[in-house]
């Protein structure tokens, strides 16, 4: 698990297809290392990876297929900034919110601009994912935990401060970046408690209007 607090910006080092997928290498610049274990988890970019090699100054990690399929992860190359969050330890200051580093989907920048000292930025997200989505709730945004300001529709905005534009990835955002997203995991789970048993069927993937409105919840 991760805040979304991110503690350095990393650099890839080397991309390694390996038996068809991928070995990641990562420079993690001002990250320390000296606590870090092989098979510890880091978030890069808000991907939860494996150590499994380990250096003074920097880490690599094996990536899926599957990672690669869901991830901008696929997108990097030699040279890419990345954010980089250790996992968290119990006694570690929960400044954002709960991660796990699972991303959901890839959202894309349509919009940003300067107001007073901050950004603002705002991302569409897939459709499938904008049900998860609230005013006021937590986003994980390239593994940064961020307070989604407003949202229409499938498009949600964020307010970048000053901090997390100099400390974080997010200072190079242009239109049309894609990004990693990590929805609120609560939401995941409260979705599917309120199937009850028909979270057992196949198919049963979303709550619709008509299942709420057949369980009393809408008139």
């Amino acid at each position: 698990m991760f805040t979304g607090i991110i503690q350095a910006v990393g650099e890839v080092r080397a991309l390694r297809p390996t038996g068809g997928d991928l070995r990641l290498e990562i420079a993690t610049g001002s990250l320390p290392m000296a606590d870090v274990q092989l098979g510890d988890s880091i978030a890069v970019n808000g991907v939860c990876l494996t150590a499994v090699a380990l250096s003074a100054d920097g880490f690599a990690a094996d990536v899926s297929r599957e990672t690669l399929s869901c991830t901008s992860l696929k997108i990097v190359k030699p040279g890419s900034p990345v954010n980089l969050e250790k996992a968290l330890l119990p006694t570690t200051r929960l400044g954002g919110h709960l991660v796990s580093g699972h991303v959901d989907g890839l959202a894309e920048v349509v919009e940003r601009y300067e107001e007073a000292r901050s950004w603002r930025l705002k991302m569409r997200v897939p459709d499938e994912l904008a049900r998860y989505i609230a005013p006021k709730g937590s986003i994980c945004v390239d593994g940064v935990s961020l307070t989604v300001n407003d949202v229409e529709g499938a498009i949600f905005g964020v307010n970048i401060v000053p901090h997390t534009w100099e400390q974080t990835v997010i200072a190079h955002y242009q239109v049309g970046t894609p990004v990693n997203i990590e929805v609120d995991v609560i939401a995941r789970y409260l979705e599917r408690l309120l199937l009850g048993d028909r979270a057992a069927q196949s198919g049963a993937t979303a709550i619709t209007p008509a299942f709420l409105a057949e369980h009393g919840f809408l008139k």
